[in-house]
């Protein structure tokens, strides 16, 4: 496959060949790869772009059917840093234009679309300060103040990092340092970025530059007010969230006994998972945005049935904390939603 070839058309085959190495963790095998590619004369932001990312969202949706374990993905993702890595180390202009810090907001792992980023950005001329995964806010202030970047370009995957996601970025505008939101956490179509105060949002990373390229001018229209959270359901859900954690585990023992014969794996793997289910519904409430909360739930329910695990317990724990929160309206009527969600006949509530 000539490199003429790969100029004029798509990356897919190659993508093929790619997704195929990561997937056998063949670390050198895959940066071979994406050397040669470069060797041939294909772009390195389109090998970003166009090879890697793809790929790393094909892996993701393999995890999610079942078909990849979790140590299979895990190694995939390793390597295709080691791809971006060699990239960078090969790939190197000056940079021409002013600084930008990149980093994952408080709490946020998934750091690789984030790295992504930043590599394109410093192929597009900037000098990129990648901070990486799970930057806590005072930190990230801290390094603001010693380098006095132009930008901070904030990542998010999940929606779950909403809240602390909100108070890095007031915290960067307070010192100056103007913000740009990216990563599926801010929604996709950057709501929640332009709800929680950012100067600016972009879909993808190759969008990103090009806003930066352009400045950074602020959203049109101001943010808005949370007043949502002056009902306090937000504060008072996050303070119970161990005691409804506790609560719902101990009956969903009593009203499934086969649980009693669950290994200590099993029993790790459900309070895991209710634990995402009221951190999902605290940033619903967060936002003020049901979608968050039921879109997390259908995403859940497939990820559960492709596990061979039924609807009905998801179902099981939802009407759990529906029960549990009596005084919380705003969250029991979100809840009504999640249940209709994991169940298509949905549910004759009382909210």
């Amino acid at each position: 496959m000539s490199g003429t070839r790969l100029l004029s058309g798509d990356l897919r085959a190659a993508g093929e060949d790619y997704l195929q190495r990561i997937g056998q963790a063949d670390e050198f095998g895959a940066v071979d790869l994406v050397v040669g590619l470069l060797a041939e004369g294909v772009p390195a932001e389109r090998l970003l772009l166009e090879l890697i990312a793809p790929a790393q969202r094909r892996v993701g949706e393999l995890w999610a059917a079942n078909r990849w374990s979790v140590a299979r993905e895990h190694g995939a993702t390793a390597v295709s840093e080691r791809a971006v890595a060699a990239i960078a180390a090969r790939v190197r202009p000056e940079p021409t234009l002013g600084r930008v810090t990149v980093a994952c907001t408080d709490g946020e792992y998934h750091a690789l679309p984030t790295r992504l980023l930043a590599e394109v950005l410093r192929l597009r001329g900037w000098r990129v300060d990648f901070l990486g995964a799970n930057v806590p806010g005072p930190h990230l202030i801290t390094h603001l103040h010693q380098t006095g970047p132009d930008a901070v370009a904030l990542g998010c995957a999940l929606a779950t990092r909403l809240p602390r996601a909100h108070a890095t970025l007031t915290a960067c505008q307070a010192v100056g340092v103007p913000v740009l939101a990216g990563g599926s956490g801010f929604g996709a179509d950057g709501r929640f970025a332009r709800l929680l105060g950012a100067d600016a949002w972009a879909p993808t990373a190759d969008a990103a530059a090009d806003h930066l390229a352009g400045g950074l001018p602020s959203f049109p229209v101001a943010p808005q007010v949370l007043a949502h959270l002056a009902d306090e359901e937000y504060t008072h859900l996050r303070r119970r969230r161990g005691e409804l954690l506790g609560s719902a585990m101990s009956t969903l023992a009593g009203a499934y006994p086969p649980m009693a014969t669950y290994t200590a794996h099993q029993l790790d793997t459900t309070a895991e998972d209710l634990g995402h289910i009221l951190d999902f519904l605290a940033a619903a409430l967060y936002v003020d945005d049901v979608e968050v909360f039921t879109g997390f739930v259908t995403w859940t329910r497939g990820v559960l049935q492709a596990r061979g695990v039924p609807a009905r317990a998801l179902e099981a724990g939802l009407r759990i904390f529906h029960d549990e929160l009596r005084d919380f309206p705003r969250a029991r009527r979100t809840l009504v939603r999640g249940i209709e969600a994991a169940h298509d006949r949905g549910a004759d509530l009382e909210t």
